[in-house]
């Protein structure tokens, strides 16, 4: 009995050797770069961490197909290394001898990458599947709906208009009237008057006005 489950342990382990190795079919290669992400907050990358990761990929296949039954026990990892990189399959739950499409694990990945990032506390950039293109974070919904912000703003110019329209007219106004009170004010300081269709000056009464003429002759006939 003993020898028979060990030998049956012996061909799984064998075949799970031949189902995960490097370049293997629907076999995943991964980068982890902790320290670069994380710097003197870098964990250790140990058997506890590889467990995680386990039960992330089997929570990604589980969530990508509602049928699924993928276990952690599916995921294998190999070629593990210091760096931290390794590869790694998942293998057919109904089987245990196949592996799963790679399409289905890229697909899964790809659909739950935000959600394993944030196990590691790591990015697409720190946490890299080789064969798997990276995804964009689903953009942040702002709390206030797009169309009142454009509302807002729009009602904002409209008011901005018309107080700079306001301003600009009582402005002219204000001009108008000192231009108007200015061309007054020269209008009499130089008062013309036409006398016989000829311009003259208006006569001063306070200081009196002389006669030019007169002025010659009183000076012709001034007494000695």
């Amino acid at each position: 009995m003993l020898r028979t489950l060990l030998l049956t342990l012996s061909v799984v382990a064998i075949t799970h050797a031949e189902l995960c190795k490097p370049d293997a079919q629907n076999a995943f290669k991964v980068r982890i770069s902790i320290k670069t992400a994380l710097g003197d907050n870098a964990y250790a990358w140990d058997a506890n961490e590889e467990y995680l990761f386990k039960a992330m990929v089997a929570f990604a296949m589980r969530r990508y197909s509602s049928k699924s039954t993928t276990q952690i026990s599916n995921v294998l990892l190999c070629n593990v290394t210091d760096r931290v990189s390794f590869w790694f399959v998942v293998t057919d739950s109904s089987k245990n001898v196949t592996t799963v499409p790679g399409s289905e694990v890229e697909a899964a990945i790809r659909m739950n990458r935000n959600r394993i990032n944030s196990a590691f506390l790591l990015s697409d950039k720190t946490l890299q599947f080789l064969k798997i293109t990276s995804t964009l974070s689903p953009p942040v919904e702002p709390s206030t709906p797009v169309w009142l912000i454009v509302f807002g703003v729009v009602l904002c110019l409209i008011v901005a208009g018309i107080v700079f329209l306001i301003v600009s007219g009582i402005q002219k106004h204000k001009k108008k009237n000192k231009e108007s009170t200015e061309r007054e004010n020269l209008e009499e300081k130089v008062e013309v008057t036409l006398e016989n269709g000829i311009p003259c000056e208006a006569l001063d009464l306070k200081a009196g006005h002389i006669n030019g003429v007169f002025a010659a002759d009183d000076e012709r006939f001034t007494s000695l």
